[in-house]
């Protein structure tokens, strides 16, 4: 249902339900961060009148510089946000029809690692202290608009679902001058989804629908990483579940996408920066699972799918320097779109004091895209990396297990693990690059009060009052938890043209603790605190880029790391209206 660009599995963000009707709510919440004094504020207000609904939120963010206790402050990571929101609709019996407009402003600096060649320390403009909310060249300045209307018809044998949706982003990149941009993109996108579901019968569901989007870019700046480029393309699905019995549910889906792209042609000081081309993309994919469940605690899910996803813009014809990740790219515009075959298997168990997952995935992809190092400089102190593709096989899975031997406690565990490689490839390009290391999560966490209306009696809420008859204060849903996560070492690496390095493993260890405040029953606040890297670990993520930045000549370790120990606190006061 969600087109080519899906192949790795989807995410979706569901908003916020409208509150029910004659409802009015509002909320404000404030955190502070000590590791880059990160201090951010939202406002939100909703409502529900007559079957007119609304909700509106505003917020905004600041930070300094991070810092680790191997680079101290780290020049080019502060930023600053701000964000609004407003959603205006009806609900109805025939439906909804709501329309939601949103902006967006983000400033971050640019990380670019570069060091004094005898101190080894990070350079920065002169005055720079770390401690600094302003602007600090490079920086970018992102500017995103969307209005999206949601449209929905209830109909006797199902329901009708449009939504509609344009957004306008300006990214501008300012390297020598608070005042003048040198890189410029401004893109434009028009997105469409509709769809038909029907109602159940006889243990049938079926979808259908039709979706699709329209998209330009442009540069209007001095520096160019990609052409200008127009993109339009369309995808029909149609999927159904069948359910048997109280055991078997089946499901399956098939869908057609095409996808056509042109990039425009551009000349700079009499050389051929990018070429006139146009690519069209056609696919048919599938999909084919079951779902058993062999009693109460236990089922087991079986799916098969292909899946297709095009090369993007960046992939065919990037042709200059990537600030964000230190690199000069170039693209290629021989790839061929990707397509997989995928087969996955999970199991769920759950009883009273366990419940446990595991879920196992063995994928097949031909032309997997990706990008190596190539030993031509294109640009002086950028690395070159470029877009090439193999056929890969990835085989992987993930296995969880939560234990509450009391209703209060819970142990939980998370194993992660996947071995992504290159098929007929020596040992040097073997595995694909930049594949995330193994990693194992545990949290233990105390659940040391938790009260709702619906559990706790009116004569214990007496009884408490009683015992603290001045204030009428209490705690709910008060926790404490430990967590730790961990990160194996990865070997697993494409070692041709020193494309990437090896990471060592580490263990980040956090503490957190939340509880509701009430007063005579009511809950007028939400206090949150946790601790993450507590032990103040220094260590790089295998996926960062910033692994490859300028070595330190003092201490020989290379690239910058991650955020040292932080400390969030956080207060949410629920307003009823």
């Amino acid at each position: 249902m969600y087109g080519s660009d899906a192949m790795a599995g989807v995410v979706i963000m569901h908003a916020q339900p409208t509150l029910p009707e004659g409802d009015m709510r509002a909320n404000v919440s404030t955190e502070y961060q000590t590791n880059n004094g990160l201090f951010g504020y939202s406002l939100q207000m909703a409502g529900n009148q007559k079957g007119f609904v609304w909700d509106a939120r505003w917020s905004q963010k600041m930070a300094h510089a991070y810092k680790n206790k191997y680079d101290d402050y780290v020049p080019g990571s502060q930023f600053r946000e701000q964000a609004g929101r407003l959603m205006l609709g009806v609900n109805k019996g025939w439906g909804h029809s709501r329309l939601t407009a949103t902006a967006y402003h983000l400033t971050p600096g640019i990380i670019e690692g570069e060091r004094d060649p005898e101190t080894g320390e990070l350079e920065h403009e002169e005055g720079w202290t770390g401690h600094g909310y302003g602007k600090t060249l490079p920086f970018q300045q992102v500017k995103h608009y969307k209005v999206v209307w949601d449209n929905a018809l209830n109909l006797s044998s199902g329901y009708l679902k449009a939504i509609i949706g344009y957004q306008q982003n300006r990214r501008q990149e300012f390297e020598e001058s608070m005042d003048d941009y040198e890189l410029y993109f401004k893109l434009h996108t028009l997105t469409y989804d509709v769809r038909y579901i029907t109602n159940e019968w006889n243990g049938w569901k079926l979808s259908t629908g039709i979706g699709g989007m329209y998209q330009t870019s442009k540069n209007e700046g001095e520096e160019y990483l990609i052409p200008d480029y127009c993109l339009f393309d369309f995808g029909l699905y149609a999927t159904a579940t069948k359910t048997l019995n109280d055991r078997w549910t089946l499901n399956g889906g098939v869908r057609y996408d095409h996808r056509r792209l042109h990039g425009d042609e551009l000349m700079e000081d009499g050389e051929q920066r990018f070429t006139d081309f146009t690519c069209h993309f056609n696919g048919v994919t599938g999909s084919v699972g079951a779902v058993f469940n062999v009693n109460d605690n236990l089922n087991v899910k079986l799916n098969v799918a292909r899946g297709f996803r095009t090369p993007n813009m960046s992939e065919l014809a990037s042709n200059g320097v990537h600030e964000g990740s230190i690199r000069y790219e170039l693209g290629n515009q021989q790839l061929k779109a990707e397509y997989s075959l995928q087969a996955d298997l999970g199991v769920d168990f759950t009883s009273r004091h366990v419940s446990a997952q595991l879920a196992l995935f063995a994928n097949r992809i031909d032309n997997y895209i990706f990008t190596h190092r190539v030993a031509e400089e294109m640009e002086e102190g950028y690395l070159t990396y470029a877009y090439t593709q193999g056929d890969a096989r990835l085989l992987g899975f993930e296995a969880g297990v939560d234990v509450h031997p009391i209703h209060s406690v819970h142990f939980s565990n998370t194993f992660s693990y996947v071995d992504a490689q290159l098929l007929h490839a020596d040992a040097d390009t073997k595995y694909l690059p930049f594949t995330p290391a193994p990693k194992w999560t545990s949290e233990l966490k105390w659940e040391l009060q938790h009260h709702s209306h619906s559990t706790v009696s009116t004569h214990a809420m007496h009884e408490y009052r009683h015992e603290h008859p001045k204030t009428g204060v209490a705690l709910n849903n008060l926790y404490v938890a430990a967590g730790l996560d961990c990160y194996f070492r990865q070997t697993h690496i494409y070692r041709a043209d020193d494309t990437e390095t090896e990471t060592p493993g580490y263990a980040l260890l956090s503490l957190s603790a939340g509880t509701d405040i009430q007063v005579k029953g009511k809950k007028i606040a939400e206090l949150y605190i946790t601790a993450d890297n507590l032990l103040n670990t220094a260590y790089q993520n295998h996926l960062s880029r910033l692994k490859y930045a300028d070595m330190n000549v003092v201490t020989g370790r290379r690239g910058v790391y991650n955020m040292g120990r932080n400390i969030t606190f956080k207060v949410v006061v629920p307003i009823e209206l």
